[in-house]
């Protein structure tokens, strides 16, 4: 008898902090920066990486420090992940929160970690660094793929 894997099994908020943290597949695109139109509230999504993420990794430099480094980062928690617009479609906090599956790539499923850059999921040689880089000058970064839907 194969038992089904924990995220198929285990609510959001009773998952332990190491099934949360697996969760994320390393795609790395909620940490892209977003323009927000004050007056809509409509995000739009730009390749300016957060100074802590890892180009080739996309995963986040300092992940214990990122709130202190990085005032803005949010943190995902089981309310914010149901809240959030803004998350990817592909996001696994999302899709579990919705009641969906993985997608075959999401690390859990396949059993690595590189499916997701496979995949083509992650940013992974999509990016520009924000270091440098005045905010204004993000709009001239703005792109639709972070935020579109990937097949199977």
């Amino acid at each position: 008898m194969t038992r089904d894997p924990f995220w198929k099994t285990t609510s959001l908020e009773e998952m332990s902090d190491e099934q949360w943290e697996s969760l994320c597949d390393g795609c790395g695109r909620c940490c892209l920066n977003k323009l927000e139109d004050w007056d809509t509230g409509e995000i739009a999504w730009t390749n300016v990486a957060c100074k802590l993420l890892d180009a080739d990794s996309c995963r986040c430099t300092d992940y214990e420090n990122r709130q202190d480094k990085v005032p803005e980062c949010i943190s995902l928690t089981p309310k914010s992940v149901r809240a959030l617009t803004w998350l990817p479609p592909t996001c696994g906090y999302k899709l579990i929160a919705e009641g969906r599956d993985l997608y075959w790539w999401h690390p859990l499923v396949s059993g690595d970690p590189e499916t997701v850059h496979i995949a083509g999921v992650s940013v992974r040689g999509r990016t520009v660094p924000e270091a440098g880089m005045e905010a204004e000058d993000f709009e001239e970064h703005i792109v639709d793929w972070p935020f579109e839907p990937v097949d199977g």
